[in-house]
């Protein structure tokens, strides 16, 4: 039971029975949660409208169990202003966070990050470096601590214009061979500083926290991706072949 309002994001919400919602929240003093609302959906309900994802909420439940009860909801205020690609992309660390954070963990630090994240997003044309700096914070807040700034194998600091291959579970290693699995040193310093200058950082930042977030994810597709690919038009080069 929550002891008063707490600030929360809807990340995901269903019908349930004729007038009530279940809600998918993440709170920023009690983690990711599943709460009932109900009557939400009636006509009479006085915050249908709050309950939706990307709005600032103040939420408070009861009950001990795995499914809570909504006793009271204000939005703070309006939605934060997402179109476009950048929609997509919150839509899509919505599903990140349901997908791998635990329930009812408190992380306080991944809600403001979560926060920061939106932020950035509405306010920005290009959503990437926003999505590599909250996979990275979300990938922390999880416990999978890797150190970018030293090679595993000498523990000296990495170089900006060596190439190093990453070994799950120990680090990067000095290599003089290329793969997928294989990143240069001012990539790995750019990750570790979550600053991106060059287009290659932001390549190998997304690189690294798809083959970090992989194991959380499984093999089920992200809905969000299969969202934006249905809603994105096909480009075709000059001979109206995909470029």
């Amino acid at each position: 039971m929550s002891d008063g309002l707490q600030r929360c994001f809807v990340l995901h919400r269903r019908p349930y029975s004729e007038t009530s919602l279940i809600l998918d929240v993440f709170s920023e003093e009690y983690g990711r949660l599943s709460i009932m609302a109900k009557g939400a959906r009636s006509k009479r309900s006085t915050t249908k409208g709050a309950l939706q994802a990307f709005t600032p909420l103040l939420l408070k439940w009861s009950g001990n169990g795995s499914m809570k009860t909504l006793r009271q909801a204000e939005a703070i205020s309006l939605g934060l202003p997402l179109t476009g690609i950048c929609l997509y992309s919150a839509m899509y660390v919505n599903e990140l966070i349901g997908r791998v954070l635990m329930p009812e963990v408190p992380s306080p630090g991944l809600f403001h990050d979560y926060l920061t994240a939106l932020t950035e997003l509405a306010q920005s044309d290009n959503p990437e470096p926003a999505l590599r700096r909250f996979e990275l914070a979300l990938l922390s807040a999880m416990g999978y601590g890797v150190d970018f700034m030293h090679c595993a194998g000498t523990g000296e600091p990495v170089d900006p214009n060596m190439t190093y291959r990453y070994r799950e579970q120990k680090g990067f290693i000095a290599s003089v061979r290329r793969d997928n699995l294989t990143f240069l040193g001012n990539e790995l310093i750019a990750i570790s500083e979550r600053r991106f200058s060059t287009k290659e950082q932001l390549q190998a930042a997304k690189r690294f926290t798809r083959i970090a977030l992989k194991p959380y994810l499984g093999g089920k597709p992200l809905k969000s991706r299969e969202l934006f690919r249905q809603a994105t038009p096909l480009k075709l080069n000059s001979r109206g072949t995909l470029s």
